[in-house]
């Protein structure tokens, strides 16, 4: 459906909201990308260029949208004509061919394992001067050094009360009331279906342990998990770049690979690949070859946390930490998927998840928008940092790799303690401590 330019995205747009700029607005951009089809406005132009880059890309305008105006698909379409209208910047171009290579992603992976188990990333990024020139060494470095595994908390954290959801609500009842692993229901192995992992390629390489994570937790509620080989990196980055040739090349790869695995779900992690995967159907919808798969895979494509909430969902032990709910923008904008994460958090006892403010708004990563825009992705970044530092809590839940970065370095560079961690890692540990994976 057309906009019909009623404003309501104005105040839902993270870069309308502070540079005050109708040409940032989704309904501006919309209107630069009207004037390129229409021929009034070159591709090539800086207003086009400059005002489409700016976008974050989280979607946020569209759950508010009276039209049902599908803005990411359009975005997409306008960032390719920007990609082929202009070389990428470098640091881009680098980082696009890099993850297109199966090879190269292995290997830049081993370097950064390597340069984050040597702590090289936490120390030098402390040390560097913080401006524009060098921000991309330094904030990377600490993005690096935020994908470090580190320790649950206190695990002392006591509340009075019933925890509070992220929305301000109460959380399930077996959270406060402190259910114990043996009321929860016990699943035969495989009861629920076959499952395959996207394993990702970020994901794989820097966050393993969610992998290992998502795995157990999916074993301990019944589900079957299929390994399977030829998978990788989703095209999430490159789609989001404008390089739709790769992007679909990447997806095919996966399609072929994830097809072949006859899986009744694909369970993703991260949740820029979940949406990404979830379109194939659209970016391949003209590849005869593919189209049709394509499309099955996007309906079987679940988030982990809509695999497991509900009813059927274990309880396990015990988790006395304070926990602050971070919505990804590709899980709750682009996907929908709200209350499952909650629920998932909502299955440890003991566990306090406190409110935190401008929840759903973008943190500012949007893929490489941090490093490509250091001002405003730093501005973005920073008002996120400091709502979380406000509520108090030990640990930032939240379910994407790049948020769980993006948010980890700020918080790493304000000298903080507070750690980001995926949700299904703290279901993992409360698992874990409740004898889960001994049999039960």
């Amino acid at each position: 459906m057309p906009c019909v330019h009623c404003g309501f995205c104005l105040p839902a747009c993270p870069t309308y909201v502070r540079l005050g700029d109708e040409n940032d607005s989704p309904r501006g951009r919309l209107y630069l990308m009207q004037a390129v089809v229409e021929g009034r406005l070159s591709p090539e132009s800086d207003a086009f260029q400059t005002h489409i880059d700016r976008c974050l890309g989280c979607r946020a305008c569209e759950p508010v949208c009276p039209s049902g105006v599908e803005y990411g698909v359009l975005l997409e379409a306008a960032r390719e004509t920007v990609y082929r209208a202009r070389k990428a910047p470098a640091v881009v171009a680098m980082l696009l061919a890099v993850f297109s290579s199966r090879a190269l992603t292995n290997w830049s992976m081993r370097v950064a394992r390597v340069v984050r188990a040597l702590g090289l990333g936490g120390l030098v990024a402390r040390r560097i001067p913080r401006n524009r020139l060098f921000h991309p060494i330094r904030f990377g470095l600490a993005m690096l050094e935020a994908s470090r595994e580190r320790q649950f908390g206190s695990e002392t954290a006591t509340s009075s009360g019933a925890p509070i959801a992220s929305d301000g609500g109460a959380l399930d009842a077996a959270t406060s009331e402190g259910e114990t692993s043996e009321s929860a229901p016990a699943w035969r192995a495989g009861e629920r279906g076959r499952v395959a992992i996207l394993r990702g390629c970020v994901q794989a390489g820097l966050f393993a342990r969610v992998n290992d994570a998502t795995e157990r937790v999916l074993r301990a509620n019944g589900y079957e998990v299929i390994e399977v080989s030829g998978q990788g990196c989703c095209g999430a980055l490159h789609t989001h770049a404008g390089d739709s040739m790769r992007a679909r090349k990447l997806a095919r790869a996966n399609v072929k690979a994830l097809a072949a695995a006859e899986v009744d779900f694909v369970a993703v992690n991260a949740a820029g690949c979940g949406a990404a995967l979830k379109e194939y159907g659209h970016l391949l919808e003209a590849d005869e070859e593919y189209r049709h798969t394509a499309e099955a895979l996007a309906a079987s494509t679940r988030d982990i946390s809509e695999l497991l909430a509900g009813d059927s969902l274990r309880v396990g032990a015990p988790l006395p930490v304070r926990v602050t709910y971070d919505a990804a923008c590709h899980l709750c904008h682009a996907q929908g998927v709200r209350q499952e994460p909650l629920a998932v958090l909502g299955a440890i006892p003991q566990l306090v998840v406190l409110p935190l403010q401008d929840a759903e708004e973008c943190c500012g990563g949007a893929g490489t928008y941090g490093i490509t825009h250091p001002e405003l992705g730093g501005d973005i970044g920073a008002d996120k940092v400091s709502a979380v530092l406000a509520t108090g809590a030990e640990i930032v839940a939240t379910g994407n790799p790049g948020c769980m970065m993006q948010i980890g370095a700020g918080l790493l560079l304000e000298g903080s303690d507070v750690v980001a961690r995926h949700p299904v890692e703290l279901l993992d540990e409360s698992y874990r401590r409740a004898g889960f994976y001994d049999g039960s």
